[in-house]
């Protein structure tokens, strides 16, 4: 729990919350410990994007293992394994070095990271039918771990299910959140009717033939979303050294899409 799943800067001791989960052993079955990892992970990636964060915490081997399936430029060398095994498990992890030559990988990984085309990615690397066979892996809405709730919306990324990328509809934000520079105390606040979410899969779900067509090509997106993207995120990691500064990415809920409310559940 502490070493894998939570991890938090005290390396392999357990946040105090944990431990009301673990009180009645013959319930351990009953958690959702893969939705609870992830929320924790969401939680710690938006710690470290502060400007003061150093370090980041989370279940780190989720964040690898998603990376090697995602984008075959970064993958090590994976081992054959039966069907059965843990996915993660199969790739060899590499012996990476440190002091200059290490500075020089990041350098690299940051430029391959810059030059990345649709066709450098895996769009499904776990099937076009997955979502099937894991049917709340469509539901949308916040997901949580004791007190922390990250948002989760599957529109976000409807290419890995081998549909079409649209522009996301308006997603369920929190009221209000309090993010310091420094990435402690980082605190999201949600109405109180989201905690009954999770428990409503079937309206919660979301519906990939309403929303979409499948992929002709594995990429496939519509004619706005790139221009929509780019007033969202920052396009490239290297910092330009001339020309023009790149705009401030706005927030997905500060700018709205009439044709968006087609999309709502």
């Amino acid at each position: 729990m502490g070493s894998t799943l939570f991890v938090d800067k005290s390396r392999d001791r357990l946040r105090p919350a944990i431990n009301l989960f673990l009180k009645d052993h013959r319930r351990l079955t009953d958690y959702a410990w893969g939705a609870g990892a992830l929320a924790y992970l969401y939680r710690q990636l938006g710690a470290a994007t502060r400007a003061g964060s150093k370090g980041l915490c989370g279940c780190l081997t989720l964040l690898q293992a998603w990376i090697y399936e995602y984008f075959p430029l970064f993958r090590p060398s994976q081992l054959p394994q039966s069907p059965d095994a843990p996915r993660a498990s199969s790739w060899i992890s590499p012996c990476l070095p440190g002091g200059d030559e290490a500075r020089q990988r990041l350098a690299r990984y940051r430029q391959l990271l810059d030059e990345l085309s649709a066709d450098d990615v895996t769009w499904t690397p776990y099937g076009r039918d997955g979502h099937t066979d894991i049917p709340r892996s469509l539901y949308t809405g916040p997901i949580r771990f004791s007190d922390i709730a990250e948002g989760y919306d599957p529109s976000l990324c409807l290419r890995q299910f081998g549909y079409r990328q649209i522009i996301p509809r308006a997603m369920t934000v929190p009221h209000d959140q309090y993010r310091p520079a420094s990435g402690s105390s980082y605190i999201v606040f949600w109405d109180p009717w989201v905690n009954q979410l999770w428990d409503n899969v079937a309206a919660r779900r979301l519906d990939l033939d309403f929303a979409s067509r499948p992929c002709k090509q594995p990429s496939e997106i519509v004619e706005e979303y790139v221009d929509w993207f780019l007033t969202r995120s920052h396009p490239r990691i290297t910092h330009p050294t001339d020309g023009e500064p790149q705009p401030r990415p706005q927030l997905v809920h500060q700018v709205s899409y009439d044709f968006l409310l087609l999309f709502q559940i």
